[in-house]
């Protein structure tokens, strides 16, 4: 068996998954608060035979955490977290969490996502405001305040390092690991009248696809180069033979 065809034919399964995650970014990249997916990967080492052989793995998808940028909206609904933590979203499956900080009142004042799912406060329980209150005002630690009074606070919550994230609806996110209510606003709050917008750089991800396209290409002739040399091979010891 020859090993150059078969670690072509493993960069190329890796530059496929890489492709997908490229191809996702780009069509998500004007989705408010969404984490672009990032793929690391490894090397594998073949010990059969006397000479090591290097493969390249699959990928591991992983989500990225990096922060998005900032857009001025003067809309009292939407808010934006100024640190690492996250919204929490009650969806059909579950708790999810999210950066996606556009907000809606409905008509008997549950404050929700623009998908229609109840926002937490730091408890678990869904926010009630007074439809008929007017505009609330939102303070740092994310305490909701409407005409005199209090309505209640969106809750901040911090997600471990080294949590796998798996993705679901609304620019949402659910961990492995449960998540942890903020309780020192000093490097995590809320920021009122901005909206964040996704972590991805449109040109570095079109740059990936370009130099995905130039390896993909190179592969491909790493294994036709493989197969003229197996058929050059054969036709030779025939001759001889």
């Amino acid at each position: 068996m020859q090993s150059a065809l078969y670690v072509a034919l493993s960069a190329q399964v890796a530059l496929s998954n890489r492709l997908e995650t490229v191809s996702r970014n780009i069509s998500n990249m004007n989705t408010s608060g969404y984490r672009a997916d990032e793929i690391k990967f490894s090397e594998l080492v073949s010990k059969a035979g006397q000479d090591k052989v290097a493969y390249a793995s699959t990928g591991e998808m992983f989500i990225s955490r990096q922060f998005g940028g900032l857009t001025k909206t003067d809309n009292p609904l939407d808010v934006v977290i100024e640190g690492e933590a996250w919204f929490a979203i009650r969806t059909p499956e579950g708790v999810a969490y999210t950066r996606d900080g556009r907000m809606e009142m409905d008509a008997n004042g549950a404050l929700k996502t623009v998908n229609g799912y109840d926002v937490l406060d730091a408890g678990g329980l869904p926010i009630l405001l007074d439809p008929e209150g007017g505009a609330p005002h939102i303070d740092q630690t994310g305490e909701i305040l409407q005409g005199d009074g209090g309505a209640g606070a969106i809750g901040l919550f911090l997600i471990d390092d080294d949590a796998q994230l798996t993705r679901t609806d609304n620019s949402g996110v659910v961990p492995d690991k449960p998540a942890r209510p903020v309780q020192d606003f000093t490097t995590n709050g809320i920021r009122q009248g901005y909206v964040e917008g996704a972590n991805i750089n449109p040109i570095r991800e079109m740059t990936k696809l370009i130099m995905i396209t130039r390896a993909f290409e190179s592969a491909t002739s790493m294994i036709d180069a493989s197969n003229q040399t197996q058929e050059t091979a054969i036709r030779e010891l025939g001759e001889t033979s």
